[in-house]
């Protein structure tokens, strides 16, 4: 099993990584929560997905296993996901009724987001049929790998429980959650880089490292 990093991603690359999602979150707790009915989960969810994770296409940071059947993508420091994208999507496509609980949990994910340098990895997932094979773990120590090379921190949220103990055997740990009223909670996990010697990093990565501490700002 080969992982592959994408460059500039091409509409059928976009198309097989986001039917992988589709797949591996079909029966995700939150991603039901918002679109309960199959019929609304297929047509809306993958433009959930775009905006919240389509600019790693962008910047080549998306990485695939055994084609497509599973797909991480995640956004470089400064890069973020398409906040006003994210907003009208849910607003035009999530039932009225559940607004409210919408925005609480983006407003809540927003103010535990981390304002300093770091990898955030919006979507990681492997297809249903392949759940349970180890491609997901062999995926994720390859992106880690790239990560750590920059000597700096990793975030994500995770909106299943059940995945919780997936990402902390890769050093990931619950910094927080969601809460609302009806919403499922999202649980927040950051990662500590696990640097290289330093004798082996680059001078511009070794600056890198340095200005991830938690006083910078978020872009």
């Amino acid at each position: 099993m080969v992982v592959t990093r994408l460059s500039g991603g091409t509409p059928e690359d976009q198309a097989k990584t986001f039917a992988t999602l589709l797949s591996a979150f079909r029966a995700d707790p939150v991603e039901r929560w918002l679109y309960p009915d199959e019929h609304d989960y297929d047509e809306f969810f993958p433009a959930f997905l775009a905006a919240f994770g389509g600019e790693a296409f962008a910047h080549d940071t998306v990485w695939q296993l055994d084609d497509f059947a599973a797909v991480a993508l995640w956004l470089a420091p400064g890069v973020d996901p398409d906040a006003d994208e994210i907003v009208r999507v849910l607003m035009t496509t999530v039932d009225e009724a559940r607004h409210g609980d919408t925005m609480a949990c983006l407003e809540q994910m927003d103010a535990a987001h981390p304002r300093y340098p770091h990898w955030y990895l919006p979507w990681f997932g492997v297809e249903a049929r392949a759940q349970g094979s180890g491609l997901g773990g062999t995926l994720m120590v390859n992106c880690l790998r790239a990560v750590d090379e920059t000597g700096l921190r990793a975030y994500l949220e995770t909106p299943n429980p059940r995945t919780i103990s997936f990402y902390e055997r890769y050093g990931f740990r619950v910094t927080g959650s969601t809460h609302t009223a009806d919403c499922p909670v999202i649980t927040f996990m950051l990662r500590e880089p696990r640097r290289p010697a330093l004798s082996t990093v680059s001078p511009a990565r070794q600056r890198m490292s340095a200005e991830g501490s938690p006083s910078d700002t978020r872009r």
